[in-house]
C-alpha cells in the first residue's frame, strides 16, 4: 500500500474501492463526493451507473431532463412541464451502465407524482414521452450498458429509439446480463426488432435469463432469442422460467449446445421438460441446476455440485438419478416440497447416505425426524450449512411421547458434525427445543437462526453455549425480543433479524 501511494496509485485504489462498494452503501458513497472535488469526480459516475434502482427519490430525473435539446423540452411545455435552460456539472447519462424499464417507468411515474402532486391530466402519454426522452438521452450521449432488464409491461418502444439502438451499437456492446420478460402481443413488435439488434450487437453476455416464456412467441422472435444465445462468447448462466407450463422451446434450450464449454448455471421453472433437455448432458461445465415446480425432470442426468429442487409434491424417484450420478461432487443441496411430506424418503435419505457423502450445504423440508435421516446428518462429516424446515407435525406423528422427543432431539444434537457453522431451525419445531439442543451440542456454530427467545431456558442455554463454545458470532430471529431480554443476551452475542444473515443454496 505505502509503495502505491509513494508512486502516485492511491486515485486508482481509491476508484477500486469505490466501484466495490454494494448498491445498499449508497449513501456511503453520496457522502465521498462531498469530501473533495477528487473524490467527487470519482463518486459521481458510480452513483448515476444505476440511479433508477437504489435512489429513493426520483428528483433526479430533472437532472436528466436538463440535457435535453429545445425540441424535447417545447414538447413538455405542451404538458405544462417548463425545463429552464442551466448546464449540468457531469454529462450525467453518460455513466448509466444498468436499465431496468420496469424501474425507469416507476421512478418517472414517481417524480410526476412528486413534482407535479397536483396533476389533474392523464399522465401514461407523458410517462411514455419521458420515458423515450430518456432512453435517446443515454444513447446519444454514450452510455454503455453492463445490464438491461428488459421488463416490458405492455410498454412499445418508439420506432425513432429502436431506429437509434441500432445505429449505436456500443450502447448493448459491453452487455454481460440480459433478462427478457413480460412480452405481450402489444409489445411484442418492439421486443423482436429490439432482441434482433442484441442479437447482432452482444457477444459478451454472461448471463441471461428469458421469463414468462410462452410456446406462442412468434417465429421471428423466437429465433431472434435463439441466435442471442449462440451469438455469446461465453453464456455462463441461463434461466427460463415458462408460462403455464410450456411442452415446445423451439430450438431455445437446443441453442445451449453452442456455450456447452462455458455454461455453469441453469435454472429451469413451469416448464415440461422434453428431449430438448437432455443437450444440458452435453455441458461440460454445468455445475449448478435448479429445478422448480417443473414436469418431467426424470429426463435430465447432469453431474452437479449445487442441486436444488422445488416440487409441490416431491417424489424422491425424481431426483435419486441426479443425486447417485452427482455423487461425491454433490456439495450444495435444497429439496422443498410445497405438499408437506417426501414421497420415497426412505429412498432419497438412503441414496444420499451411500453416494452423497461431500455435501456441506443441507436445505431440506417436510422430512421425518427418523434415526434414518440423523444417520445420514452423521454421516455428512463435511457439513457446514444445516436448515430444516416444516418438521413439526412430523415430529408429532413420529413420537407420540414427549420425553422420546426430548432423548432424540439430544441425540441428534451430539451427532451434529464438528464442521457445522451455521444452522436454521426458525421453521421447525426444533426451534422449541432450543434448549436441549444447545445444551448438547458440540458443533462450533457461528450462526443459528430460531423463531424467537422468548423464555428463560432458552436464555441460560444460549448464553451457557457462548461461554462454553465460544465461536457464535449471530442468532438470527424471526419475531423481536423485548428490550430486557434483548440486553442481557447481547453481551454474549448479537442478535439480528433473520433475513441479515440467511445463506441460499
Amino acid at each position: 500500500m505505502p509503495s502505491k501511494i509513494f508512486m502516485g496509485g492511491m486515485p486508482e485504489l481509491m476508484e477500486n474501492i469505490l466501484n466495490n462498494v454494494n448498491d445498499d452503501e449508497f449513501h456511503s458513497i453520496y457522502s465521498c463526493a462531498l469530501v473533495s472535488r477528487h473524490w467527487c469526480k470519482m463518486s459521481i459516475p458510480i452513483l448515476w451507473q444505476n440511479p433508477f434502482t437504489y435512489n429513493n427519490n426520483p428528483l433526479f430525473i430533472s437532472q436528466y431532463l436538463l440535457s435535453l435539446d429545445e425540441n424535447e423540452k417545447s414538447g413538455l411545455k405542451e404538458y405544462g412541464i417548463n425545463i429552464k435552460f442551466q448546464n449540468t456539472l457531469f454529462n450525467y447519462a453518460s455513466f448509466l451502465r444498468i436499465l431496468n424499464l420496469i424501474n425507469l417507468e416507476s421512478r418517472i411515474y414517481q417524480w410526476i407524482n412528486l413534482k407535479y402532486f397536483n396533476w389533474d391530466k392523464p399522465c401514461e402519454s407523458l410517462k411514455c414521452q419521458i420515458m423515450n426522452f430518456l432512453l435517446k438521452l443515454f444513447v446519444e450521449n454514450g452510455a454503455i450498458l453492463h445490464k438491461l432488464d428488459l421488463h416490458f409491461d405492455d410498454y412499445k418502444l418508439q420506432s425513432e429509439i429502436l431506429h437509434l439502438f441500432g445505429r449505436n451499437e456500443r450502447f448493448v456492446s459491453q452487455l454481460q446480463e440480459l433478462s427478457l420478460a413480460g412480452i405481450s402481443r402489444l409489445n411484442i413488435k418492439s421486443v423482436t426488432a429490439l432482441s434482433e439488434i442484441l442479437a447482432k450487437n452482444t457477444t459478451k453476455i454472461n448471463v441471461l435469463y428469458l421469463e414468462n416464456y410462452s410456446s406462442g412467441y412468434e417465429p421471428r422472435l423466437l429465433h431472434a432469442i435463439v441466435s442471442i444465445i449462440k451469438s455469446q462468447g461465453q453464456l455462463r448462466e441461463f434461466s427460463l422460467i415458462g408460462e403455464e407450463y410450456p411442452t415446445e422451446f423451439h430450438g431455445i434450450i437446443s441453442a445451449l449446445e453452442s456455450q456447452k464449454e462455458s455454461l455453469q448455471e441453469v435454472t429451469i421453472m413451469f416448464c415440461e421438460c422434453n428431449e430438448e433437455f437432455k443437450v444440458l448432458m452435453n455441458c461440460k461445465n454445468l455445475k449448478i441446476l435448479r429445478i422448480k415446480y417443473c414436469n418431467n425432470v426424470s429426463i435430465l442426468e447432469p453431474c452437479l455440485n449445487t442441486l436444488e429442487y422445488n416440487s409441490s409434491m416431491t417424489y424422491a424417484s425424481h431426483i435419486v438419478h441426479i443425486l447417485e450420478k452427482s455423487g461425491t461432487l454433490l456439495q450444495r443441496l435444497k429439496i422443498e416440497s410445497d405438499g408437506g411430506k417426501i414421497c420415497g424418503e426412505s429412498l432419497l435419505l438412503r441414496t444420499l447416505k451411500s453416494f452423497c457423502p461431500n455435501i456441506t450445504y443441507l436445505n431440506i423440508s417436510c422430512i421425518r425426524f427418523s434415526t434414518q435421516f440423523q444417520d445420514l446428518i452423521c454421516n455428512l462429516q463435511k457439513l457446514q450449512f444445516l436448515t430444516l424446515r416444516y418438521i413439526n407435525d412430523i415430529l408429532a406423528e413420529e413420537l407420540e411421547e414427549e420425553e422420546e422427543l426430548k432423548t432424540r432431539v439430544m441425540q441428534f444434537a451430539k451427532i451434529l458434525p464438528l464442521t457445522l457453522q451455521y444452522l436454521d431451525l426458525r421453521y421447525s419445531s426444533l426451534s422449541s427445543y432450543i434448549d436441549i439442543l444447545l445444551n448438547n451440542c458440540c458443533a462450533p456454530l457461528k450462526n443459528l437462526l430460531i423463531n424467537h427467545i422468548d423464555n428463560e431456558k432458552t436464555i441460560k442455554a444460549l448464553i451457557k453455549f457462548c461461554i462454553r463454545k465460544r465461536t457464535l458470532n449471530y442468532v438470527g430471529i424471526n419475531i423481536d425480543t423485548v428490550n430486557h431480554i434483548k440486553k442481557e443476551v447481547e453481551v454474549y452475542v448479537k442478535l439480528v433479524p433473520s433475513r441479515h444473515i440467511t445463506v441460499s443454496c
